[in-house]
């Protein structure tokens, strides 16, 4: 498996460099992040590591469109994670991050391939922590029976991190209407005599004009042999006030299989910039329904920007556990032996680097 890595990663250079070559002909657009941090994290045990992708997951990735004249363009985009501390590949694929092509014209956007959806997008953009792996971020958000609607869950009807990314999946998304965009994804499950049964479905709308920004997702998320039947509805919002922007969402999954599996999560926050300094903060609550199993987060996040590509961060945040054991979250995976029977929460503190490229 190595010597395959290696194999794709230099194709993927030579692509890349053939990129930067093409790219004021064909559209074409070698692109990446790449995000480190120091993590300390105090329990039951102490914990000091390197990760990878504190403010961004780190990535490379090659998009590109052609002009097909009146309005209509081919797209493509192919993004591949990378684990700075160690050299992996994220989200066990190498063009994990998202895969697809398509078109896109006056009347909407139709791709096909592995692609985000709509949760992933909504966690993302109105979470001060966004859904990463540090801080009060909504990766929190989950854990229902297994079931991890943000983080992605290799339960979903297509495997692989659905229904956060979506493999096999057919999208549509309207053009926007005076800032109203709609869309609709499905994820085959590939399933013969399934179809109906083995899928995800995705339909979503989200409003942006001015100062206000606001979506809404609902999810379905059947695999008929392992009897998944989740239906996950979330919201999210963002205002903004001049350099403060306040957010807030909820994240509700509703388990309609026998195990009756339900929960929710949601979060508030606000940051501020000034110049170069921003400031960012926010209080989430992971709540399962069936017990008293919660996680409360609160952190506290600052970010230096040396340049428009270059930026400093760091955060500290405290989880707070209580109920059952296996309701105990944290942003990451909860490595062994970090929460016990008397000590279950944690705080956390992180300093990393990101540069964009």
């Amino acid at each position: 498996m190595k010597s395959q890595h290696y194999v794709l990663a230099a194709i993927s250079f030579i692509a890349a460099a053939g990129a930067a070559q093409a790219q004021m002909t064909n559209g074409v657009t070698l692109y990446g992040v790449a995000d480190a941090y120091v993590q300390v994290a105090s329990g039951a045990e102490k914990l000091t590591r390197v990760q990878s992708g504190g403010l961004s997951g780190s990535r490379f990735g090659l998009k590109g469109s052609e002009d097909l004249g009146a309005g209509l363009r081919g797209i493509f985009t192919i993004e591949s994670g990378i684990n700075l501390d160690d050299g992996g590949v994220g989200q066990g694929a190498f063009w994990g991050r998202q895969a697809f092509v398509g078109l896109d014209s006056p009347i909407g956007q139709f791709t096909l391939g592995r692609q985000y959806g709509s949760v992933f997008n909504l966690s993302s953009d109105f979470s001060e922590f966004s859904n990463g792996p540090i801080g009060a971020s909504t990766s929190v958000i989950g854990g229902f029976g297994g079931y991890e609607p943000v983080r992605g869950s290799a339960d979903s009807a297509t495997g692989n991190g659905g229904p956060s990314r979506v493999n096999n999946a057919i999208k549509y998304e309207t053009p926007s209407l005076h800032g109203l965009k709609m869309g609709t994804l499905l994820g085959l499950g590939e399933v013969a005599g399934s179809t109906g049964n083995t899928r995800v479905f995705d339909v979503y709308a989200r409003y942006t004009e001015g100062s206000l920004d606001a979506m809404v997702s609902i999810v379905d998320d059947r695999a008929e042999v392992s009897d998944l039947n989740v239906r996950t509805s979330s919201v999210g919002v963002a205002y903004k006030f001049d350099a403060a922007r306040v957010t807030g969402g909820i994240v509700s999954v509703n388990d309609r299989s026998m195990a009756n599996s339900d929960g929710k999560g949601y979060w508030v926050g606000g940051d501020y910039r000034i110049g170069v300094h921003q400031l960012k903060a926010q209080y989430l609550v992971n709540k399962v329904k069936s017990s008293d199993g919660k996680t409360q987060a609160f952190g506290a996040g600052y970010q230096y920007d040396l340049s428009k590509r270059t930026n400093l961060y760091s955060t500290l945040t405290h989880f707070k556990n209580k109920g059952d054991a296996y309701a105990d979250r944290w942003a990451t995976s909860l490595p062994v032996g970090m929460t016990s029977a008397d000590d279950r929460n944690i705080t956390e503190f992180v300093a990393g680097i990101r540069h964009t490229f």
